[in-house]
């Protein structure tokens, strides 16, 4: 057994709370106008990208609290038959795999892999190896990798500056107000689809990516977001994982607070110093670096995720049919994704004229109610940036913002956090189950003595620890402990309260 990688334990707690299909990844291959491969071939092909890229024929089993991959139960085969959206949608065993899929529907080859073993770059990865397989070809062969391992010592290495960086910026991200409506959840579930062209200029010292990020938060700006966060999909591939699949990425907080009056290309610029400044710490997961954070499927209730792609929104592979990279998983984690496939090629383009950007609109229809109105106000923002990149964000377009006035009679938004704060003064510490949980917090913690009111995330715990705690009370004292609830009430004194209640 292996234990998995940091991104790996983030994705598996917040996929057990419920996340539906919304760390499903899909890559739909249409052969109707290329020559399809003989189904033999092809499910011999994709038997060799599973031996090729063992991880994708791995399970994720849990020991003693912490997940370890494992070999699935059975290998991934080509299927045939059913539907796409069946295909995508159909859950995936975790606990005995396999984590990727074949099927075979008509002319149209869909591979859904878990995210526990997969990533944006891992597609193209994947396509190439599956083509190349189903020409008669065989890549060159691959360095085994340990990423988790390696990854654990480059954290190791970074956390105490990476606490460092995130102190005076990370705050809890609160509501998004937008035009019809407020943006709230982080949860993953099902979601709607919009799809539209971006065409985002090329501005000197800036990349299309900065442009893009800069322009977001200037139109979430002036919804009437003072303050604005959004969290973004980072790369943590190092040279030595090129060419293999997996789940190399990170997703990290951007805050800003745009000044109205700053032109546009002033603020993009002292945006793209600080994601500079967070790129130094992208390979270290938020919940490591600030203490008591609670999982969620999504960091805030806007996202962002850039790729750059081929010169369209599908693209062929050497003949290989033709490959839709952004492919809908049918969910949305938080409220509103934005995926975004750049065609202009190298990021560090910044002053030249190239392709739009395809993008990915995955909304939750409860929260954003008008996701075409969203997508017009951000093209009409960049239009507007490409005429004058000087002009102040205050100037730039917008419609009316929303604002979200209390309900009449509402508690204020602190009660709740009021409530659980005290809830283990009342707890019996006399209770003989309280020097049991006691002896569990020590044990895994490796920490003495601990007393009732100490709180598990100043001593250090993280959502891996608890994890264990919580798995070693169910197998030793038969109770078991919600995660959430763990968070909430993170002292002996307040669990053993939870409990008793």
């Amino acid at each position: 057994m292996t234990q998995v990688s940091f991104a790996q334990h983030g994705m598996w707690v917040t996929e057990r709370t419920g996340a539906g299909s919304a760390y499903h990844m899909p890559i739909v291959i249409r052969f109707d106008g290329s020559p399809a491969p003989d189904p033999a071939v092809l499910a011999t092909a994709c038997a060799s990208v599973v031996e090729r890229h063992p991880l994708l024929g791995m399970a994720v089993r849990e020991h003693d609290g912490v997940p370890h991959l494992v070999p699935a139960t059975r290998p991934p085969c080509l299927e045939t038959g059913g539907s796409v959206e069946e295909a995508v949608r159909r859950p995936f065993d975790l606990e005995n795999g396999p984590l990727v899929r074949f099927t075979l529907v008509g002319d149209t080859l869909v591979v859904v892999a878990h995210h526990l073993v997969f990533d944006g770059g891992s597609k193209d990865v994947l396509v190439a190896d599956l083509a190349a397989f189903a020409a008669g070809a065989v890549p060159p062969p691959l360095e085994p990798l340990d990423h988790a391992a390696g990854q654990r010592e480059r954290v190791a290495a970074l956390l105490g500056e990476a606490r460092a960086f995130w102190a005076d910026r990370w705050r809890e991200p609160g509501e998004t107000v937008l035009p019809g409506g407020v943006l709230r959840s982080r949860r993953g579930g099902p979601g709607r689809l919009l799809e539209f062209t971006l065409d985002v200029p090329g501005l000197p010292g800036l990349t299309r990516y900065e442009v893009l990020l800069a322009a977001l938060h200037a139109l979430l700006m002036s919804y009437g977001n003072a303050d604005v966060v959004t969290a973004i999909d980072l790369s943590t591939r190092t040279a030595e994982s090129e060419g293999h699949v997996g789940p190399f990425v990170n997703e990290l907080p951007v805050f800003s607070s745009p000044p109205p009056d700053a032109p546009f290309t002033t603020f993009a610029a002292g945006l793209r110093a600080e994601l500079r400044s967070l790129y130094t710490y992208r390979e270290v997961p938020l919940a490591r670096a600030v203490a008591g954070l609670k999982p969620h499927a999504a960091l805030a209730p806007v996202s962002v995720s850039y790729r750059r792609g081929p010169a369209h929104g599908t693209g062929s592979a050497e003949g290989f049919g033709q490959v839709d990279r952004l492919a809908f998983n049918h969910a949305v984690r938080g409220a509103l994704q934005l995926q975004v496939l750049d065609h202009a090629g190298r990021s560090d383009d910044t002053a030249m004229p190239a392709p739009g950007m395809t993008a990915s609109l995955r909304y939750d229809p409860g929260e954003l109610t008008d996701p075409v109105g969203f997508a017009d106000d951000l093209r009409a923002v960049l239009a507007a940036i490409a005429q004058d990149p000087t002009r102040p964000l205050e100037m730039l377009p917008t419609r009316e913002p929303v604002v979200a006035w209390p309900v009449p009679g509402a508690e204020p938004a602190t009660a709740a956090v009021e409530d659980t704060v005290d809830i283990g003064a009342g707890a019996d510490l006399d209770d003989p189950l309280a020097a049991e949980i006691r002896a569990i917090w020590e044990e895994v913690l490796k920490l003495a003595p601990i007393e009732p009111h100490d709180d598990i995330f100043e001593l250090g715990g993280h959502s891996l620890t608890i994890t264990q705690i919580i798995a070693r009370m169910r197998k030793r004292l038969g109770v078991e402990v919600d995660l959430d609830d763990f968070f909430d009430n993170p002292t002996i004194a307040g669990v053993l309260q939870v409990i008793r209640r």
